[in-house]
């Protein structure tokens, strides 16, 4: 006790760091509407909900870093799905982004390299993206794991006008 005060200290200690992302889907299929998937199984709700008309659609988040008690780091957040070592993301499609009487029901499943965030320095004005597709040559949407999936791009803020 000094001063009157009982200090208490522990040897755990937990770090949590956020990382911007950013999913381009390149030509998703027209009318149909896509969302992130924010939350887990039957308690996740859609956000960003857009529809396809023939442009990009853009979807801003982030994740977190989570680290605790000397523990391999981690990625975590209301987006991120999937066991460590294995994460992702997933847009929702048609139905399940909570379009009424959709022709399509399914999702896209974005990997999250969890090496390529970790093995980064910690930097506050970088954000990283992808691009994946939304559709195929026929105009039907891209269905299950983007492949292949040419990786996520670490970007400046300034590179986007609209970043996170």
């Amino acid at each position: 006790m000094a001063n009157g005060y009982i200090f208490f200290f522990s040897s755990s200690y937990s770090m949590t760091k956020d990382i911007r992302l950013r999913i381009v889907l390149q030509n998703p299929a027209e009318g149909t509407l896509y969302g992130l998937q924010k939350g887990k199984a039957a308690n996740y709700e859609t956000v960003q909900a857009q529809i396809g008309n023939g442009q990009d659609l853009i979807f801003n988040f982030a994740v977190q870093v989570k680290e605790a008690n000397g523990a391999t780091p981690t990625l975590a957040g209301p987006f991120v799905q999937g066991p460590a070592g294995n994460r992702f993301v997933y847009i929702g499609i048609g139905s399940y982004a909570g379009q009424t009487a959709a022709p399509w029901s399914g999702r896209i499943k974005v990997p999250l390299s969890e090496t390529t965030f970790l093995q980064q320095p910690a930097e506050t004005h970088a954000s990283w993206s992808c691009t994946v597709p939304g559709s195929t040559k026929d105009g039907k949407p891209v269905f299950a794991t983007v492949k292949p999936f040419a990786g996520w791009v670490r970007e400046e803020q300034g590179d986007h006008p609209d970043a996170l």
